[in-house]
């Protein structure tokens, strides 16, 4: 997010300033983007969502980023069905080129799949896949510091506001950095740092276990698949990556990466060989962990200004999808940056003012 609205900022001609990003760890082995399982879709239940994640994928088709162009595959038992027709009108009325099918149409389509206990699924025609997000994170910083955006290997430990504006950040190592403005873009560690300036941040670090996997049984043209359970699989190469929810879902340490290889065993498993019958004979040969920045109040983002403070800007709180819409994100706050409103998506609906006010954005899509 940091790196993505340098980019925005740089590149427009008549701006004049500098720019610093704040970055502890410069090989970003432990950034949410290198941890991501990278992937981008536009079955989202938001106008919103969908608008920032079909720029994401522009992006990301211009630039040598790896994309498998493919879809998400979800499906529904009966119980969900309205649900997901629901959420499939909504994202027609956006153009978005998704189809609904039933249980024998799934089976056509993917005749690897067990459907006997599935009501409905949709997928694409297009626009969704999975890229590599390390390396559009390399290649935005690369661009950036060929344009002279500094980056700083160092850490924000508080923003110092005065009347009513942000007037420095306060850096571990390099002291006070005045600025016009700041933007707090630290994942998982963005709550503590605006809690600097009082601000209550209801967002915080959730772990998400992410399993490799080999398959002996071939499994051709296997899209990114949602299972009912909340499990989702998808194919990378010659293997496969999963990850499924945990219950109870607590709160974690920033620091946390422990892997629960338990839960491949007891709950992951049992479910892909249910939903694969080929995957009865699967071997785990990998797993990492990374965090969500997840958002208590709503699973949808923080984007924006906040209320009081008049150059202090949010970028946190995306809840699993904010590597495919750091491109828009970013466009969208240098727009803010330079002339104080949206020009391209409107984001007004992702400001904090809706959590002051109560007043959730529901998505209904989250994985």
């Amino acid at each position: 997010m940091g790196s993505s609205c340098a980019y925005f900022l740089h590149r427009d001609p008549d701006f004049r300033g500098s720019i610093a990003v704040v970055e502890p760890d410069p090989s970003y082995r432990e950034a949410a983007s290198s941890r991501s399982a990278s992937s981008i879709r536009l079955q989202f239940s938001t106008p919103i969502n969908i608008a920032l994640s079909r720029f994401g994928m522009e992006f990301v088709r211009a630039g040598d980023f790896g994309l498998v162009e493919s879809t998400y595959l979800f499906l529904v038992t009966a119980q969900g069905r309205h649900a997901l027709e629901q959420s499939v009108a909504a994202q027609q009325a956006e153009a978005v080129p998704v189809a609904l099918h039933d249980a024998r149409g799934l089976s056509q389509r993917y005749p690897w799949l067990n459907t006997t206990d599935l009501a409905a699924g949709s997928d694409t025609a297009g626009g969704e896949g999975w890229f590599d997000g390390h390396a559009l994170l390399t290649a935005l910083r690369a661009a950036n510091e060929r344009a002279g955006v500094r980056y700083l290997r160092d850490r924000v430990v508080a923003l110092e506001c005065a009347q009513a504006r942000i007037a420095a950040a306060h850096l571990q190592q390099h002291g006070r950095i005045a600025c016009d403005h700041a933007v707090i873009a630290a994942g998982t560690r963005s709550r503590e740092l605006a809690a600097s300036v009082g601000l209550d941040l209801p967002v915080h670090a959730r772990k998400r276990n992410v399993f490799v996997f080999t398959c002996p049984t071939e499994v051709s043209g296997c899209p990114l698949v949602i299972d009912p359970s909340g499990l989702w699989f998808r194919a990378e190469r010659d293997r496969f990556l999963c990850g499924v929810p945990e219950s109870p879902d607590p709160n974690v340490s920033p620091d946390d990466f422990e892997v629960d290889l338990a839960l491949f065993e007891n709950q992951a498993w049992p479910i892909l060989a249910h939903r694969v019958p080929a995957f009865e004979s699967i071997r785990l040969s990998s797993a990492w962990a990374g965090h969500y920045d997840y958002n208590v109040f709503d699973q949808n983002a923080f984007v924006g200004p906040v209320p009081g403070i008049a150059n202090l800007l949010l970028a946190s709180g995306f809840s699993g999808h904010g590597l495919q819409q750091a491109p828009g994100v970013g466009r969208a706050l240098a727009e803010y940056i330079r002339f104080g409103r949206y020009l391209s998506i409107d984001l007004a609906a992702l400001a904090y003012a809706r959590f002051l006010a109560n007043q959730p954005m529901r998505e209904a899509n989250v994985i």
